[in-house]
This record gives C-alpha cells, sequence and structure tokens, in this order.
C-alpha cells in the first residue's frame, strides 16, 4: 500500500515539476520566499487590528504559537522520524527532478513546514475574519504557496498534503485556546 501511494505521488510530483518555463520558475522561486509576503502579512495584521483591536496582542500570541506548533511538529518530530528524502535528494529521480535555482533545502521532505505553516495561518485568520471572500483569498494563498513547493522540486504532493493536515490540526487547537483565552477576558471586564 504505501509503495502504491509513493508511486502515485512520485508520478504527481513529476507531472507538476515537469511543467516549468523559464518565467514560472522565477515566479513560483518568489512566491516560496517566506519575506515576499512581508507585505501581504502587514495587510493581514492591520485587517486583524482593524477587526479585533482588543484581542490583538492575544491573537499575535496565538500566531506565533501556532507557527511554533505546526513548524516544530513538522521539522523536529515528524522530518526525522518518518525520514522521507524530498524528491531533489532521492537517487532515483536524480537527473530527472527540475530544481529552481539550486534550491533543494534540507534532506528530509514529509511533512512540509512551508504547507503546514501557511494554511495554519490561512485556517486561524479564517476564523478570526470570519469572511468567505477573505477566507478563500486566504487558503487559495496557502495552496499557491504550497504547490510552489512541489513545483521546485523540494516537495512531492503527499507531503504537502501532509502539512496541510498538520497545519489545519494546530490552528483548530490554537483557535480553541484563543476561544476559551477570548471568554475569560470577556468574563473578567465584564465582572
Amino acid at each position: 500500500m504505501i509503495e502504491y501511494f509513493n508511486q502515485i505521488d512520485t508520478w504527481l510530483f513529476l507531472a507538476l515539476n515537469h511543467f516549468h518555463t523559464g518565467f514560472l520558475d522565477q515566479v513560483f522561486f518568489m512566491i516560496s520566499d517566506k519575506w515576499i509576503w512581508i507585505p501581504f502579512y502587514v495587510l493581514l495584521l492591520f485587517g486583524v487590528y482593524k477587526r479585533e483591536k482588543r484581542n490583538l496582542l492575544l491573537i499575535l500570541i496565538c500566531i506565533a504559537a501556532m507557527i511554533a506548533l505546526s513548524d516544530q511538529l513538522t521539522s523536529t518530530l515528524i522530518k526525522p522520524l518518518v525520514h522521507r528524502l524530498r524528491p531533489c535528494h532521492e537517487p532515483g529521480l536524480e537527473g530527472i527532478v527540475h530544481i529552481v535555482n539550486g534550491y533543494c533545502g534540507g534532506t528530509y521532505g514529509f511533512v512540509s513546514s512551508h504547507a503546514a505553516n501557511v494554511f495554519a495561518l490561512a485556517m486561524f485568520l479564517s476564523g478570526i475574519f470570519r469572511n468567505r471572500k477573505i477566507s478563500a483569498m486566504l487558503f487559495l494563498w496557502a495552496a499557491v504557496v504550497s504547490i510552489s513547493r512541489v513545483y521546485l522540486g523540494v516537495h512531492y504532493p503527499g507531503d504537502v498534503a501532509g502539512g496541510v493536515l498538520v497545519g489545519i490540526i494546530s490552528a483548530m487547537i490554537i483557535q480553541m485556546i484563543y476561544k476559551k483565552f477570548k471568554r475569560e477576558s470577556v468574563n473578567v471586564v465584564s465582572n
């Protein structure tokens, strides 16, 4: 069963990874870079401030805790435990994987930290904004960032799917904590 999953995952990976052009290489390389998104993060922060001024500090603490949780689960726990090589490090795919700008990342790729972190943020902020258009934009952004990881040759689609799952679970845990603290702060203020 695992071998069958790996075959399908490799086939899907190669189909997306081989669909490349010089232009798309640079676009997806930029999309995958966390620093390019700083203006987007500032805009999101402004939106959170406008919507939840009273809870801004709690939200920022929750976001930091959530990113730390999803990142540590992926990088410190799951990747070293599973030991699944990234496609660009897989000897059986040597010379087949299209790598952009020489970037390959660390040795192991299951699960994708990028996917976990962006989907955690999208899930958590969707609960804060409670707006369909903003939620759709957040999840589209998270999907594009995640797909960029496959395009760049550093993750299989299964790595990304696992990262999405870790991110969503991390966000759900932090959302529960956020709601509990938010309720408690309302009760303290009303008493």
